[in-house]
């Protein structure tokens, strides 16, 4: 079943501030916690461990919204977000905070090389 829902800007912000809310909760703090403690500094355990639990917990926000459940829905809402973030500067930062739950900072030199 294809969903064809439209959002606005202020609703993105609200899933993601909720999503961002419950990967903070008790239980997904802990969990996340361990994760990441099993994972260590491997991107790939990372991966494996903390990354399944921070799109769980976006499943389970985003099913609210009318989004369909699985794959299809984070794909979807991902997509979404991509396409806000690049206009607005707050859906940008909530989308970066909720990556830097599983991704590490990412240092862009400011530096401007000339090709002459």
């Amino acid at each position: 079943m294809t969903t064809s829902l439209q959002f606005d800007s202020n609703t993105m912000r609200v899933i993601l501030a909720e999503i961002l809310e419950s990967l903070t909760t008790c239980e997904n703090a802990l969990n996340l916690e361990d994760a990441k403690s099993k994972a260590g500094n491997d991107m790939l355990k990372v991966m494996q461990y903390v990354y399944p639990i921070v799109v769980s917990t976006q499943m389970d926000v985003i099913k609210k919204y009318g989004l369909p459940e699985g794959r299809e829905g984070i794909i979807k809402f991902t997509r979404s977000v991509v396409a806000f973030e690049k206009d607005d500067r707050v859906v940008a930062d909530l989308h970066r905070q909720i990556r830097s739950f599983y991704l590490p900072p990412v240092n862009v030199s400011s530096a401007v090389t000339s090709h002459v």
